[in-house]
């Protein structure tokens, strides 16, 4: 890759930016476990596969049409 392109040198500066980041480096660290947190660890233990749970295997799209229809008359 050349040097004077644009990806090139779009590239460079983050690598370079990184690289020389001290602070920055914590608190990506701090970002990234945070989002972990909140999409595995959250979602195993409070968001449980209710489809799954209440239909049998190969007839979800029609337990969630039966629960849309039901939900809608009520």
């Amino acid at each position: 890759m050349k040097k004077n392109s644009f990806i090139y040198r779009v590239f460079d500066l983050y690598y370079d930016g990184f690289r020389n980041m001290t602070l920055g480096k914590t608190l990506w660290a701090i970002i990234l476990i945070k989002l972990f947190i909140m999409f595995v660890v959250l979602k195993v233990f409070f968001f449980p596969n209710f489809i799954k749970q209440h239909s049998v295997k190969g007839e979800e799209a029609n337990f969630v049409s039966s629960e849309l229809l039901n939900r809608n008359n009520h």
